[in-house]
Parts: C-alpha cells; structure tokens; sequence
C-alpha cells in the first residue's frame, strides 16, 4: 500500500470524517473506497470502455474489409 498525502476542502474533509464515523470505518479506509469506486476498480464489474464504438460504421464487415475500403478511399490520393 502507498501512502499518500491529499488536500481537501474543509468542506469535503469534514464529510469525509461524518460518513467515516456513520460507518465505523477509518477515513482512509472510506478513501480508498470513494476512489476506487470513482476509478471503477471496485469489484467484479467489467470496466466500460468510454471510447469503444467511436468510429462505428454502422457496417457489419468494415474490421474484414479494411484493406479494400482504405484502397479506395486512399489510392487516388497516392497519385495525386
């Protein structure tokens, strides 16, 4: 485990401290879960990929026909 040091608001410090004592869980532990939680790297839970389907064609063979769309899009640009 590393440590280390975090400045927080007042505000957020003394929430943090409120919802540690409400739990009976030290603040560092409620920390570490706040964190993880926000990082997605509580659990099981599959992590979503934000930019997955970005360049989504709509297209079912795009991946297959890489090679032959990028020659039509790109060839006349070689003999330009």
């Amino acid at each position: 485990m590393k440590r280390t040091t975090v400045n927080l608001t007042d505000e957020i410090a003394a929430a943090l401290e409120r919802e540690a004592r409400r739990l009976d869980v030290s603040v560092s532990e409620l920390a570490r879960e706040v964190f993880a939680e926000r990082l997605g790297l509580t659990g099981d839970d599959v992590r979503s990929i934000p930019f997955a389907a970005l360049g989504s064609s709509g297209h079912r063979t795009t991946a297959r026909d890489a090679e032959k769309i990028l020659k039509r899009e790109w060839g006349n640009a070689r003999r330009r």
